[in-house]
């Protein structure tokens, strides 16, 4: 397993982002300064994260996401920080 940590990554697994063996070792997200828990996807070269808002679905059955633009910090959780 490598320790290099993707530039992009999503939850979804039709997505060309997506990436099972790193989503279950576990990723912290940091934006703003702010660790956020509900992060769809992320990508850190461009500044970006999507979050969920709210119980909304869209017509596929996901959650509806919300795109904010601004510094992210992306990190692999240790078994201390679960």
């Amino acid at each position: 397993m490598s320790d290099t940590i993707p530039d992009r990554l999503s939850v979804y697994p039709d997505s060309p982002y997506f990436n099972e063996e790193i989503l279950s070792r576990g990723i912290g997200v940091r934006f703003k300064g702010e660790e956020k828990t509900n992060v769809e996807e992320y990508c850190i070269s461009e500044g970006w994260i999507r979050v969920s808002v709210g119980r909304t679905l869209d017509r596929r059955g996901r959650p509806m996401t919300l795109k904010l633009k601004g510094p992210v910090e992306v990190w692999f959780k240790d078994k201390a920080d679960a």
